[in-house]
């Protein structure tokens, strides 16, 4: 079993799939060799909902002032490192910003650390920054402690996930292993993709608080040709990206929206559960209690699903180097990978983790 820290971790989009053992659209993603050990983020309001649907416990602390010699030893590091800094919706582009350099972070653990492999992800626009300068100096960094590093552009509806997501992952293993990376195999094309229609239950909802008032409506109709977009859904294609700031979607925004009466000019917004699910998460992961924090939290996630495809990967790349089977843990706490009733609140792995959240990580 290989153990994992988490940096970044959010409410545990990249966890939940590494970890694997959860049900999507009818679809069981097995549990998958890894483990979490570490798992830390700075939102509190993330690491509340985080900490609601994991056994073992995130810490709510900054990972600069984390000494990661004092966490537990790992194989492998996750991080999706924030990305508003990079993201192609981000008029300024700003690499000073402060939240562009915490890429960094990855590097000291990398070098502290030295952990087997490491999974990161960021957004589409890393690749194209400064004409591919910036790509190419963060995998420069880590290549330079010590890592084979490859990159590709995923695409989520490529992997049974009803949206147009784009998010970038890099994959680093460390130069001394005999092993190497291949990225999954696309499992479908835009043409046959989940449509949104698989996680919309009902188009009317009986909560009037979703629906755009027809003030809203009437302005955009007058403002026409101003229009952004014409972002209502198609529910027989998959959707757009899920954002952050759904809970600030407006008529005129860049955001996807649904379309409920076309007579009636009725439209509204997602709800936060149906976020979740364009977005990948199993129907009993359990939301932030409040709407706003919950919107924020989703859209910042990395899908579950594609997670598990990437993690998956690693995996079978991982398989060269050390015998993965459910053998080779005889005499150890063991899971089945194919036993589907495995619920991902109570993993198995994970029971003498972090309760306390005042732990003795910080450096000093």
């Amino acid at each position: 079993m290989f153990k994992v820290a988490s940096l970044f971790c959010g409410l545990g989009g990249s966890d939940l799939g590494i970890l694997g053992g959860f049900t999507f659209l009818g679809h069981f993603y097995p549990r998958l060799f890894f483990d979490i050990v570490f798992a830390v983020d700075l939102d509190k309001h993330a690491v509340e909902t985080y900490n609601k649907n994991f056994a073992h416990q995130a810490v709510c602390a900054d990972v600069n002032d984390i000494d990661f010699t004092k966490i537990p030893q790992v194989d492998v590091l996750v991080g999706g490192f924030p990305c508003q800094s990079f993201s192609t919706i981000n008029p300024t582009k700003d690499t000073n910003d402060e939240r562009a350099n915490l890429y960094k972070q990855i590097v000291r653990f990398l070098k502290e650390q030295n952990p087997k492999f490491f999974i990161c992800e960021n957004v589409k626009g890393l690749i194209t920054l400064q004409k591919g300068g910036i790509i190419n100096k963060i995998t420069t960094e880590f290549e330079s402690v010590g890592y084979h590093v490859s990159y590709k552009l995923m695409k989520a509806v490529e992997f049974g996930i009803p949206q147009k997501r784009e998010r970038v992952f890099i994959i680093g293993i460390r130069k001394d292993l005999d092993c190497e990376f291949r990225f999954p195999e696309a499992l479908n094309s835009i043409e046959n993709a989940v449509p949104l229609s698989a996680v919309i239950e009902k188009l009317e909802i009986p909560e009037r608080k979703y629906y755009f008032s027809e003030r809203a409506v009437q302005g955009v109709k007058n403002a026409k040709n101003n229009m952004k977009r014409g972002l209502w859904q198609d529910l027989n294609a998959p959707c757009l990206t899920i954002t952050a700031h759904l809970a600030k979607t407006s008529m005129n925004s860049r955001d996807p929206i649904l379309l409920v009466d076309a007579e009636k000019e009725l439209y509204r917004r997602f709800t936060p559960r149906e976020a979740a699910r364009i977005q990948s998460f199993p129907e009993h992961f359990i939301l932030n209690s409040s709407e706003a924090k919950s919107y924020k939290q989703i859209g910042n996630a990395i899908p579950p699903v594609l997670m598990w495809h990437i993690s998956k990967a690693l995996q079978s790349s991982a398989s060269k180097i050390e015998d993965l089977t459910i053998e080779s843990y005889v005499g150890q706490q063991v899971f089945e990978p194919t036993k589907r009733n495995y619920n991902y609140n109570s993993n198995p792995f994970t029971g003498t983790l972090f309760n306390d959240p005042n732990t003795p990580y910080k450096k000093g």
